[in-house]
């Protein structure tokens, strides 16, 4: 058997590690605090890109399309919209109750300006996906100068 020596502030930086990890989850930084305090809840995305373009994928179970808005702002796009509560179960009668109900807010910042008529959007089975292509590269101009 080794004999290891102790040292106490050896596993120092993983349990900073590990509590900054609780606070970036429980605060995400892609949102401000003012929005994180309006939002009763975040949909989980997956967002990924393919040789069309760029992919979001969100989970938004138990919602309608109605109650769903997408917007792009200059290279940002929101998400946004409401899952209503339950209506005629007395809040006594619950054992338990992890769904959350109210209004929710993501905004995700695209790489460049994009058109917002050529993205698509379909939603089923509760699961939104927003397909957004890619803007075609503008190449440099030569332009050639007269010099008087």
């Amino acid at each position: 058997m080794t004999v290891v020596r102790w040292d106490p502030l050896r596993n120092m930086s993983a349990l900073q590690d590990r509590i900054n990890r609780l606070f970036e989850d429980a605060f995400p930084a892609n949102q401000s605090e003012a929005e994180v305090s309006l939002c009763a809840w975040q949909p989980s995305v997956d967002i990924y890109e393919t040789a069309g373009g760029i992919v979001i994928k969100a989970d938004l179970p138990g919602l309608e399309k109605e109650d769903i808005s997408l917007e792009v702002k200059g290279n940002v796009l929101i998400l946004k919209g409401q899952r209503k509560e339950e209506i005629g179960v007395p809040e006594e009668a619950y054992f338990r109750k992890e769904r959350v109900s109210g209004t929710f807010h993501r905004a995700f910042t695209l790489r460049s300006v994009i058109a917002p008529e050529s993205i698509k959007a379909s939603f089923k089975n509760g699961v939104l996906t927003i397909e957004i292509p890619k803007q075609e590269e503008k190449s440099p101009k030569q332009v050639e100068v007269n010099i008087d």
